[in-house]
C-alpha cells in the first residue's frame, strides 16, 4: 500500500521535478516551526524534521550540536509533534529519530503520535532492516510510510530487500560515515544511487553529505533527489534565521531545477 508520503513524491517525480527534502531538529528555537513554513516556501518536496535523541550516534558533529541544543531547551518528542500539528506547511512532513525513542514509547503509539500531529513518514537512524517488522506493521496502519536505509557497503541482494520493504522512499547514504557538511560527493554516492534505481521504481533520495547547490545538482544527475540537514543545521547553529535558511534552499531549488544545464 503507498501512502501519503510516496503518493506525493512519485507525483512530483513524474512531473519531471527533482525532489529536495530539508531536514530541521525539532525543538532547535521557541520559533522552529517557521522554518518548516521558509522550507516550503523555498521549494522543498518534503521536511524532514529531526526528533532529538541524547546519542545521535549516526549523525555528525553538526546535528549532535543542535540534538544537544535542543535538548537543553526541554525539547520532547511530545511537545515537537504538538508544535508541528499546529502547522500545515502544505508538504508531508518525515519524523526522524532513533529506535530508542521508539522502544520507549512503543511503536503503536509512536506512530499514532505521529499520524495524530500530521505526519506521514519515519525514518528510524539505527533500525536494522531485520529487526523493522515489529514497526512496519504498526505504521502502515496509522497511514506512516516507514523509510529504509542503504548504504555503500549494502550487498546487492539486501539492497533489493531494503528497496523492497521501505516505503516512502529509499534514503541513500552517500557514504560509510556520519551525518555532516562535506567538500565533495562522494563518489559511492552516485554508485549507490544508480544501483537502486536499477532494482526500485520507489523515489530514491540521496542524503549525507550534500551541502551545495552544485553538489544537490550533480546527486540528483544519479537519484531521485536529496536530502539535505548537517549544512542547513549549521546555518541554525550561527544564527540564521527562517528568511536567510530559505535562501539557501531557495538557490539549492534552482539548481535542482537547472541540473541539465551543469557542465557533464
Amino acid at each position: 500500500m503507498t501512502g501519503r508520503l510516496e503518493t506525493h513524491l512519485r507525483a512530483r517525480r513524474e512531473d519531471g521535478r527533482r525532489l529536495l527534502m530539508p531536514y530541521v531538529t525539532g525543538g532547535i528555537t521557541a520559533d522552529w516551526v517557521d522554518y518548516l513554513r521558509a522550507f516550503a516556501d523555498a521549494g522543498a518536496d518534503a521536511i524532514e524534521v529531526g526528533l532529538p535523541f541524547s546519542d545521535p550516534t549516526l549523525d555528525g558533529v553538526t546535528i549532535q550540536q543542535a540534538s544537544y541544543a535542543a535538548l537543553a531547551r526541554g525539547a520532547t518528542a511530545r511537545g515537537i509533534l504538538a508544535d508541528v500539528a499546529g502547522v500545515d506547511p502544505g508538504v508531508p512532513l518525515v519524523a526522524s529519530t532513533y529506535d530508542n525513542l521508539v522502544v520507549h514509547a512503543g511503536p503503536e503509539r509512536f506512530c499514532a503520535a505521529l499520524a495524530g500531529a500530521g505526519v506521514d513518514g519515519l525514518i528510524v537512524a539505527d533500525l536494522p532492516m531485520e529487526e523493522s517488522d515489529g514497526l512496519s506493521g504498526p505504521a502502515a496502519e496509522a497511514g506512516i510510510d516507514l523509510v529504509l536505509l542503504a548504504s555503500p557497503a549494502t550487498p546487492p541482494a539486501r539492497l533489493d530487500e531494503i528497496a523492497r520493504r521501505s516505503r516512502g522512499f529509499v534514503y541513500t547514504v552517500s557514504l560509510m560515515g556520519t551525518t555532516g557538511e562535506r567538500g565533495q560527493l562522494a563518489a559511492s554516492a552516485t554508485e549507490l544511487a544508480t544501483a537502486l534505481k536499477a532494482v526500485t521504481d520507489r523515489p530514491v533520495l540521496l542524503g549525507f553529505g550534500i551541502s551545495t547547490p552544485e553538489q544537490a545538482a550533480r546527486a540528483a544527475r544519479h537519484a531521485d533527489g536529496v536530502v539535505i540537514g548537517a549544512a542547513i543545521m549549521r546555518q541554525i547553529l550561527d544564527g540564521a534565521g527562517p528568511k536567510d535558511v530559505g535562501a539557501y534552499l531557495a538557490s539549492v531549488r534552482r539548481a535542482l531545477d537547472r541540473e541539465d544545464e551543469l557542465p557533464r
